[in-house]
């Protein structure tokens, strides 16, 4: 019973995200859907109901992932020197972090560089925000 209703909810927030929202050729939109085991991604153009480009963490070559750690780094300005700050990833986000990287790379062969982000009525949290970072790193704007 929990279940349904948390499902529920969870289309509830994604439709009044789409409403929102819509992917063009240009400007295609990159919706997320995760489940307890995989995570997947897909460029949409809404106005001919096309999908552009998909990527899974299925396709990833190995499921060694979960055990190898990927390091991101993030650099910020201060006033004085400018800092980096490494963060090691382990588990199911490396894995979202690389099909980040996975989309980004198949959608600039299609020479796609700016997409809308969907988040899918998930909260933009975990292996979403790595899935989304993922695809900033691999050249695309969010």
């Amino acid at each position: 019973m929990k279940k349904k209703i948390k499902k529920e909810k969870r289309k509830r927030r994604h439709k009044r995200v789409r409403a929102k929202i819509s992917g063009t050729v240009t400007h295609p939109r990159l919706c997320v859907f995760r489940s307890n085991k995989h995570i997947y991604a897909q460029l949409i153009d809404d106005e001919k109901g096309h999908i552009l480009a998909n990527a899974s963490d299925v396709e990833l070559t190995s499921y060694s992932l979960k055990k190898r750690k990927t390091k991101i780094s993030h650099e910020t300005d201060t006033k004085q020197k400018r800092e980096t700050d490494a963060k090691v990833l382990t588990g199911n986000i490396a894995i979202a972090y690389e099909v980040g990287k996975l989309i980004a790379k198949k959608s600039l062969t299609k020479k796609i560089e700016k997409v809308v982000f969907d988040r899918g009525g998930y909260k933009y949290h975990g292996r979403v925000k790595f899935l989304a970072e993922g695809a900033r790193a691999g050249g695309l704007k969010l």
